[in-house]
């Protein structure tokens, strides 16, 4: 561990059978050892309560902690978090696990701080066990108050689903093969589901710095483009500093993946310093193909980390495991032992980040535009009954985030907190409540500008439409700022005879265009449907793409579906000038950070070619990459490219 530069340790995350192998027995004495070790060796512990996976034996003396499917089927032990957040028998014990280990190690200075559970959510998101059921109602009737404010939200007039006290209300289990679930029903189960597991952190969050006031406490995220289930803006608020796991995304663009990750992070951790939990040195081994990282991707990928605001890059694991169900994901130490290439890599990691120690503490320098991400928007693009079941909120951020990077500018993916940025994107946020949208009408009145996308503004946040035409949200005034009226939607699919709609400036269109049948007297049309696809489904001329001029602001309504290549043309040709941006080179991305003392430049190559640059005179860290007369060449994307610029500004 010293030779790789090892310098903190997550400890005990699935620990809970060892340290207490029967109901009245306890065992410490390993971890005390591991713990005067690694002090030893001057590496600090973040000590985890050890409750993400709870013992055998306690499964089998309380089966009904077990959470249920929603066919009623128990998710049984033998992985991780086979338990039920609503259980209060789990809770008790593992509360108890929590207080001893406080009780053990709060005073011990080589524990600096504590991670509570591990990937809340990962396998029990969900419940439809009775416990949870009870704590359900409890929760509708905490949040309405009257059942009558339930049936109102809820619109259970409809197919007979009024009730008439909290003790009839359901949850969305399993109703039948062609059942259809109520959406609000199915949008306020998955805001409790969240909200269960946050009290179960907050128990033993509380539990521990009642014991160990002094010492941060975390527990680890899970966001990344292919994963953001849980409300983390809401949890970010629990936390003393975030922290989250992320894995290599294989394909065109895993760095760009990363970067649009790790920026909704820091937006949580609201432009503050934050911690990378876990990656992986190369392959994991839970997707159906587990591409291994090589060219210097071990090496990038934490740079990057680093460069969006991590100020700790963890790997899982240490020592890859001989057996169990992680024993072919990578780790720091792999099963060829240290004389190996991954070990080396692991050790030039090490040594590269000791040079950057300056970074520590300081701050992303952030954008001027901002990318909307929404969690509860991401929960109702996944409800089954929408005009289609192929809209996801997050990958269309992601897309965007991509045009803004070949238009050459980073934009900053935002979860809460947009009303400094000079430009704001809300790209497929279907549910928009009342409330969002009169924040959004004071933004752009008072001179913002925003991008809606296709498929935004058209439920509010009980699922209820908007009346009067599309987009509907705010009783009308998400309309009237953008100037446009829909009537329908048309939905495109692989069987139709026109699978694709052209509009009038080249672009295609490929699944969805809101058929806009008004626009006020001062918008602009910028684009209309048009050619074979457009008179196959009535829409020759109807507009696509419309500006609108609203109050000081304007705004842009992109009806359909486009490519990123044309939002990268739409950014260049309307959205940087109208903000007054310059935009840079599209083959580097530019991360900067800031303290009061230095600017820091952190540029990557994100080409397939190799990128020469000519900085300043400030002293430049080429973590990779080579050195010319006054030049530097950074490597095309698949080696690592990778130069920190220092500027005194003292």
């Amino acid at each position: 561990m010293q030779q790789a530069g090892v310098n903190v340790v997550a400890l005990g995350i699935f620990s809970w059978d060892r340290i207490q192998p029967a109901e009245d027995e306890w065992n410490f004495d390993w971890l005390d050892r591991i713990i005067a070790m690694l002090g030893r060796a001057d590496i600090s512990v973040d000590l985890t309560s050890a409750t993400a996976s709870a013992p055998l034996w306690l499964y089998e003396k309380y089966p009904q902690m077990l959470p249920r499917d929603k066919f009623g089927h128990a998710i049984n032990a033998g992985a991780r978090q086979s338990w039920s957040a609503s259980s209060p028998i789990c809770r008790e014990y593992a509360l108890e696990l929590c207080r001893r280990l406080a009780e053990r190690y709060g005073g011990n200075p080589t524990v600096t701080a504590w991670h509570v559970g591990n990937e809340y959510g990962w396998n029990n998101r969900h419940d439809y066990s009775d416990e949870a059921l009870r704590a359900f109602r409890a929760w509708c009737e905490h949040k309405y108050g009257s059942v009558e404010k339930l049936n109102e939200a809820w619109c259970s007039s409809f197919w007979s689903q009024e009730v008439r006290s909290f003790q009839e209300v359901l949850m969305p289990r399993h109703m039948g093969a062609d059942a259809m679930v109520n959406p609000a029903q199915q949008l306020d189960f998955e805001r409790f589901s969240n909200d269960a597991l946050l009290d179960c952190y907050r128990a033993e969050r509380d539990a521990i710095a009642a014991i160990c006031p002094d010492k941060p406490i975390t527990t680890s995220f899970m966001i990344s483009t292919d994963q953001c289930a849980i409300d983390y803006a809401q949890w970010g608020a629990e936390v003393d500093f975030v922290s989250n796991d992320h894995y290599f995304h294989e394909g065109e663009s895993p760095l760009d993946e990363l970067l649009c990750s790790d920026s909704l992070v820091s937006s949580i951790a609201h432009r503050q310093p934050w911690y990378l939990m876990e990656h992986s040195t190369s392959s994991v081994q839970w997707k159906p193909v587990n591409a291994r990282k090589c060219h210097g991707e071990l090496l990038r990928d934490a740079l990057a980390h680093v460069a969006m605001g991590a100020d700790a890059i963890n790997f899982f694991q240490w020592r890859q495991s001989r057996g169990g169900a992680e024993a072919l994901h990578s780790a720091m130490l792999p099963h060829a032992d240290a004389d190996t290439r991954l070990f080396r890599q692991v050790c030039e990691t090490g040594e590269a980040l000791k040079g950057l120690s300056e970074v520590a503490g300081t701050t992303v320098v952030p954008s001027r535009v901002g990318i909307l991400f929404d969690v509860q928007s991401q929960w109702s693009t996944e409800i089954p009954t929408l005009p289609t079941t192929k809209l996801d909120h997050w990958h269309e951020v992601r897309d965007w985030y991509r045009s803004f990077l070949a238009a050459g500018l980073r934009a900053d993916v935002v979860a809460h907190e947009w009303e400094q940025y000079d430009l704001l994107v809300l790209p497929t946020l279907f549910m928009l409540s009342d409330s969002a949208v009169r924040r959004l009408e004071r933004y752009v009145h008072g001179g913002g500008a925003i991008v809606v996308g296709y498929a935004t503004g058209i439920v509010n946040d009980a699922f209820q439409v908007g009346l009067g035409g599309y987009p509907g949200a705010g009783d009308g005034l998400l309309r009237t700022m953008l100037g446009v009226s829909g009537e329908e939607f048309n939905i495109l699919g692989p069987d139709e005879t026109a699978q694709s709609v052209e509009l009038s400036d080249g672009s295609i269109s490929r699944l969805w265009q809101t058929c806009l049948t008004r626009i006020a007297d001062d918008a602009e049309m910028l684009a209309t449907y048009t050619e074979a696809g457009a008179l196959e489904w009535e829409l020759s001329g109807m507009p696509a793409i419309v500006a609108h001029q609203y109050g000081s602001g304007r705004t842009w309504y992109i009806g359909c579906d486009v490519r990123r290549e044309y939002a990268t043309r739409l950014i260049c040709d309307q959205l940087a000038p109208q903000i007054g941006i310059e935009l840079g080179d599209p083959r580097v991305v530019t991360i900067d950070h800031a303290s009061d003392v230095h600017v820091f430049h952190c540029v990557f190559n994100r080409s397939g070619t190799d990128v020469e640059l000519s900085p300043s005179d400030d002293p430049v860290l080429l973590a990779r990459g080579s050195r010319g007369q006054g030049a530097v060449t950074l490597p095309r994307q698949r080696s690592l490219d990778y130069a920190k610029l220092a500027l005194n500004l003292g």
